[in-house]
């Protein structure tokens, strides 16, 4: 959809027109027994040929396999799972059923027994992958936060992949509580180097050089970072990734952690083994229908910085919606508690950049969030964030203090909209830009209510007269401007949530020093 507009009417086609093929592709279960334990492989019977006669049937090949080592310790969530601890050894034995592996265990705790493996615990032994100061996929600004947590000494040092140039590394390093960040090029022959005085053909080499000897670097290389937590399973388990309705007794509700107009959150626990939270409905919010055909869409959405949805119980009410859980709660909360007064400007400016990572990916995939505020953003440890409730407001809006109600009686929380959504009904990504605006100001001022002195009408008859919130204080001008880009009058002249993220990300670049000015990063 890009920048085109999209209105309820549409939006309704496009859910109507999603297929859900769980009841065209039954699957059928094949057994594997191992030590008086049965693991339960899915299969697509589509796939399968004519039976042939059992003395025509050739013998099985057993799967090929291959070693992994395990990155993160994970506990058994059902009896079909596999428990293991970091640095055990293990083989797996079949990929068929994709983010979920099917391995026997080579050493540890679970040795010779088979069982089902997270795909993203493990990486192949002697790969780069394997390498415990390997983080792929972390920012520079994630390099900085994760170096500089509790627990990381001097010269603590991890090797990820360059932001800017595919196929490229960077290393950063811990010294004297800053982090230092070196650019690791490629010579022709396809040797490493940080300093062309010295090359090597791998980057395990580089880094068992430097961590005998500086030469150069601003500090010998001591421990790998500390990985903080083991990331998030594509599910709760192997067998919820297509089948996500699960039993309402598989879930027992702990912790109240909020409420809402339309609900109550709480922290829960799955099959007795899995903290998760669990949204619960009030009866009547709405349609069940309505909701499982947008979740089918939701579920597909996975990005790091998007809460992820487990699973549902919609068989009877209230409806359970299922997601992972962040042990800080909302943003907004998070903000206005005394933790959000500690906050550094860096903080805050990340916690932003991560906002954007996720909605930049929401719009990449044509997708709306339609109720982008604070208050549906979840903080974890580290102040990780993660955008939630992105569809839920199609089905229902939820009621802040203070809702608009349009001509065709939808409710919108008024002073986090677009203007062109309140008069006209007509959302889209860009109307997303213009609430994150709003929520650059809430990160700002420690969750203060935009236009606090102002009703709902007024604020929408001051902003139609060209008006827009001034800078808050003690907040830099560049994220004002930012702000004031989010508000333009015409949707096509706001950013897009890719620059957005860009431009927060970019926000320190020129805060860094190196040994050597050509090849840092």
């Amino acid at each position: 959809m890009g920048t085109q507009e999209m209105t309820s009417s549409l939006w309704d086609r496009v859910v109507s027109c999603c297929c859900c093929c769980c009841n065209s592709c039954k699957k059928e279960q094949e057994e594997k027994p191992d030590q008086n334990k049965t693991i339960t492989v899915l299969r697509n019977p589509m796939t399968r040929g004519p039976e042939d006669p059992p003395e025509n049937r050739p013998l099985p090949s057993p799967p090929k396999s291959e070693r992994y080592i395990a990155l993160f310790d994970y506990a058994a969530r059902t009896e079909n799972d596999l428990t293991f601890n970091t640095g055990d050894l293990l083989e797996v034995l079949d990929t068929s059923a994709g983010e979920w592996w099917i391995a026997r265990a080579v050493t540890g705790i679970s040795i010779d027994k088979r069982g089902y493996i997270p795909a993203n615990y493990v990486a192949p032994v002697e790969s780069i992958d394997a390498e415990p100061w390997y983080f792929p996929d972390t920012k520079r600004l994630d390099a900085e936060k994760l170096l500089q947590a509790e627990g990381n000494l001097e010269g603590a040092f991890l090797v990820r992949n360059s932001e800017s140039l595919k196929g490229e590394y960077s290393l950063s390093v811990l010294h004297q509580g800053r982090v230092k960040h070196y650019k690791l090029q490629k010579l022709d022959n396809g040797h490493y180097y940080v300093s062309k005085t010295k090359s090597f053909p791998t980057l395990k080499e580089l880094v068992e050089y430097y961590s005998r000897q500086s030469d150069g670097l601003c500090v010998l290389l001591g421990e790998p970072c500390r990985k903080m937590e083991a990331p998030q399973t594509y599910g709760l388990s192997y067998n919820t990734v297509d089948q996500w309705e699960i039993p309402r007794n598989s879930i027992k509700l702990m912790d109240k952690l909020g409420a809402g107009q339309f609900g109550e959150v709480y922290k829960g626990m799955w099959n007795e083994t899995t903290e998760v939270a669990v949204k619960t409905l009030k009866p009547g919010t709405m349609d069940p229908e309505d909701f499982l055909a947008e979740a089918q869409l939701m579920k597909r959405l996975r990005h790091p910085k998007l809460i992820q949805l487990y699973a549902v119980c919609t068989m009877e009410e209230p409806i359970y919606i299922i997601t992972e859980l962040m042990k800080h709660g909302s943003l907004l909360e998070y903000l206005r508690k005394d933790k959000g007064n500690n906050l550094r400007i860096q903080d805050q400016i990340e916690m932003a950049a991560q906002i954007a990572s996720g909605m930049a990916y929401l719009e990449q995939q044509n997708y709306i969030h339609r109720d982008l505020a604070a208050r549906n953003v979840l903080v974890g440890e580290n102040n990780i964030c993660k955008v939630a409730d992105f569809g839920l407001a199609r089905v229902f809006m939820k009621e802040s203090e203070s809702v608009y109600e349009a001509r065709d009686g939808g409710k919108f929380p008024v002073k986090w909209t677009a203007p062109e959504a309140i008069h006209n009904n007509k959302f889209s990504i860009k109307s997303d830009v213009w609430s994150f605006g709003i929520l650059l100001y809430e990160i700002m001022t420690f969750g203060q209510m935009p236009y606090p002195t102002m009703t709902n009408i007024q604020a929408v008859q001051w902003l139609s007269r060209g008006n827009r919130l001034a800078c808050p204080p003690r907040c830099p001008k560049p994220m004002h401007l930012l702000m004031m880009d989010c508000w333009n009058e015409k949707e096509l002249d706001r950013p897009t949530f890719e620059t957005l993220q860009w431009q927060l990300e970019d926000y320190f670049d020129m805060d860094m020093n190196s040994y050597d000015e050509s090849y840092r990063y």
